[in-house]
Formats: structure tokens, C-alpha cells, sequence
């Protein structure tokens, strides 16, 4: 889902420790190919899978939930932002497609599709995220974002740093 940081983020940025409720996040170590750097976060949107490359040869591999049709994209941008339970506003194409939607959805609450972490992506308004709809991740389900389990995006959100390059391909 697209992401527009609102004003009530502001409330909320660390107002909530980054914890995830269940199992642990059991992220794999699996054997990549490509010509990126160590730190690069490369999804692969047919695949519904983001790795974070460790080394030449190897990356860290998770599910995630990609953009439906007509809402995918690809390119490279870098990690502008990170925030810890983050509030969402609903850009104005969700808000058109989902009228009943509020304009702010708090932090911490089990409506935001935000999950307890955000990362927000230079150059437009989506983001690597969590989310508290985990039979999502795995599907073409959102508009335009990188959606996560909420273990996944706790793990992500500690290897990366604001500036981590993201590389997203179809």
C-alpha cells in the first residue's frame, strides 16, 4: 500500500518499541546471484521475495507482499526514512478506492497496515513495511508498497540503515 507519512506520525516516532507478537523471524541465508553490493536490498516482485545481499554469493531471503496489477513498479531508490510503529494517511488513490477509510490511522493500532515498522523509499510514497494482515505477504496486494511479516520487517529494520540502495525488479 502506498504510504504518506502523516503529521500524527510525528506522535508516534518511537513512542512504541519495535516488538513483534509470535515466533521469532527466521529469516533464510540462501545462496544469490548478482552484481550488487553488500547492504543492498534487492526484491524481486515475480518471486514476492526481498533479499538483503550479505556477500557476492549469499543474501538474506524473506516473503513479502507486492504491488497488484497495475500497481507494481521497478527501479532503484534508497531508504529515506525509518520509523518505529508508524502512523499512515492513506494516499488519495486509496483513500478514492476506499472512501470509508480515515485520514489518519494511529500507530500501534491493529487497522494500520503499517505493522510495527516502516521504512519509506525516496522519490514517492512507498515503503518496506510491516504488516498486521499476515496472510497478505505472498501476493500481489498492494499499491505499489513492500509489505512484510512483522518479525521479517523487525529484522530488516535493524540489519539497514537511512540510505540502504533498494533495487526493485520484476
Amino acid at each position: 500500500m502506498s504510504l504518506r507519512i502523516a503529521v500524527a506520525l510525528a506522535a508516534t516516532i518511537g513512542a512504541g518499541m519495535l516488538g513483534t507478537s509470535g515466533a521469532q523471524a527466521r529469516p533464510d541465508v540462501v545462496g544469490f546471484r548478482g552484481d550488487y553490493s553488500p547492504g543492498t536490498i534487492v526484491v524481486k516482485t515475480n518471486e514476492r521475495r526481498l533479499y538483503l545481499v550479505l556477500d557476492p554469493g549469499h543474501a538474506v531471503r524473506y516473503p513479502v507482499g507486492v504491488g497488484k496489477s497495475g500497481k507494481q513498479w521497478a527501479g532503484t531508490t534508497r531508504i529515506d526514512g525509518k520509523y518505529r510503529n508508524p502512523a499512515w494517511s492513506p494516499p488519495a488513490e486509496v483513500k478514492r478506492d476506499k472512501p470509508q477509510i480515515p485520514d489518519v490511522i494511529p500507530g500501534g493500532s491493529p487497522r494500520n497496515p503499517m505493522g510495527v515498522a516502516a521504512m519509506t523509499l525516496a522519490g514517492g510514497e512507498y515503503a518496506i513495511h510491516g504488516t498486521n494482515m499476515p496472510g497478505s505477504v505472498g501476493g500481489f496486494v498492494s499499491y505499489g508498497c513492500i509489505r512484510m511479516l512483522n518479525p521479517d520487517i523487525t529484522d530488516l529494520y535493524q540489519r539497514v540503515s537511512v540510505g540502504t540502495t533498494v533495487v526493485v525488479t520484476r
